[in-house]
């Protein structure tokens, strides 16, 4: 075990004397992302980096479904999401945002509520003539996709929930009708009872979450996702750079002599896939107290940081063997680490949130440690302990003792680390 330990120091020590290595392991997923929390909006006081969104509301309806929706956008829950305003003329509304005065106008035409709630005593009539479907117009302003996609996101949010409430409730109704639960003549009534309380609609999209007890949910914060994904994606360089390190100490000589030393092939295949191990966790430990100190991100959990950061630069690890293994030359090792490092960090989310990928590639990014890396600390960052990593800690290991095994097998077949 001491002999493990001491290659293991021995190939930790020379990283940190290498200076290349550092600046690519350390100061580069550093850089990044400071420069993520810029873009982001991180570092100007907002989470998310999107506020106070210019919108002109124009309610020429008038109705109870038109006054819940103006009451939707002025309503103390989005007011640090939007700036709104209100307008009578929809001429006038577009031309504020043809001047680039706003980010996009919801024009709620007049009849909107008649169009989905019919008018007195005709709800059941057989002579009533069905309202002409009335829609409501978002003007958005093409320099402000990201403002006019949020805007159009509550009105989509909103229609969606009235019309799932309308077409639910006139089912349920035919229903009692026809199973005789339900006087007829009590039939609209019933009926418009399910619009009563419609200005209480909210978008389930945007609204702040809160506990069974009413506090407050956590509010995430994006570095908490950008600070690993980036500590992530170049922990891959750094376990391929120490692999690296046995092909290029077997060319220059060191390893064999190593070899012939009292001192057993798996202890000494042992101790350098220690010292990979011991890089990884120097890296990503290091970038994630950083995050701690410079940007004030709340990991949560201590022991739950310790442990994740353990099982990802195991499974990461294991990647780093099994690309040593397949390899003949130090360059090659270099090169498709690097490669890998880049392909993993795409698929496994370092750069965009794989909720919004398709799902072939959230199938397949279940292969890189980058995603179930991300995954605990995202549920660290909400506020989750140890018992609730189980799946991405376990997927992790599971990653690194298969990927171990294979390289082994590699290892033996190839002679690199015969006497």
């Amino acid at each position: 075990m001491r002999k493990l330990l001491l290659i293991g120091l021995k190939d930790l020590t020379l990283m940190f004397r290498d200076r290349a290595a550092l600046t690519f392991m350390l100061l580069a997923p550093f850089l990044l992302t400071i420069g993520m929390g810029f873009v982001t909006g991180r570092f100007s006081g907002n989470s998310s980096g999107i506020s106070d969104i210019p919108v002109v509301i124009v309610n020429l309806d008038q109705g109870e479904l038109g006054n819940a929706l103006e009451d939707v956008f002025f309503s103390e829950d989005l007011a640090d999401l939007l700036e709104p305003t209100a307008s009578d003329s929809p001429e006038a509304a577009r031309q504020l945002i043809d001047s680039d005065q706003a980010s996009a106008a919801v024009i709620i035409p007049e009849g909107f509520t008649r169009s989905i709630i019919p008018a007195q005593g005709t709800m059941f009539s057989p002579n009533a003539v069905a309202p002409q479907a009335v829609q409501i117009e978002v003007y958005a302003n093409p320099s402000r996709p990201t403002g006019a996609g949020i805007v159009k996101a509550i009105v989509d949010e909103f229609v969606s929930r009235v019309e799932e409430g309308r077409v639910s409730g006139m089912t349920s109704i035919l229903g009692l009708l026809q199973s005789g639960l339900l006087n007829p003549q009590n039939a609209e009534s019933e009926a418009r009872a399910l619009f009563k309380n419609v200005e209480e609609t909210e978008s389930t999209a945007i609204t702040l979450k809160t506990d069974k007890e009413g506090a407050a949910a956590t509010e995430f914060d994006l570095l908490a996702y950008f600070a690993p994904g980036m500590a992530l994606m170049f922990l891959m360089f750094t376990v391929s750079y120490g692999g690296r390190s046995i092909l290029a100490e077997r060319a220059q000589g060191t390893l064999p002599r190593l070899m012939i030393s009292p001192t057993h092939t798996a202890q000494v295949l042992g101790g350098k896939v220690l010292g990979i191990f011991f890089m990884g966790v120097a890296q990503v430990g290091i970038l994630i107290l950083a995050s701690t100190v410079f940007f004030q991100v709340k990991w949560g959990d201590p022991l739950g940081i310790i442990v994740l950061i353990l099982a990802a630069v195991f499974g990461a690890a294991g990647w780093g063997m099994l690309i040593t293994a397949l390899a003949r030359t130090p360059a090659q090792v270099a090169s498709t680490g690097s490669a890998v490092m880049l392909i993993f960090g795409i698929l496994g989310g370092s750069f965009i949130n794989l909720e919004v990928m398709p799902s072939f590639i959230r199938l397949i990014s279940n292969i890189t440690p980058n995603k179930w890396g991300l995954d605990g600390f995202t549920t660290l960052a909400l506020g989750g302990t140890l018992k609730n990593l189980t799946e991405p800690v376990t997927a992790l290991l599971i990653m690194g003792a298969v990927l171990f095994g294979v390289a082994v097998l590699i290892f033996n077949r190839s002679g690199i680390m015969q006497k």
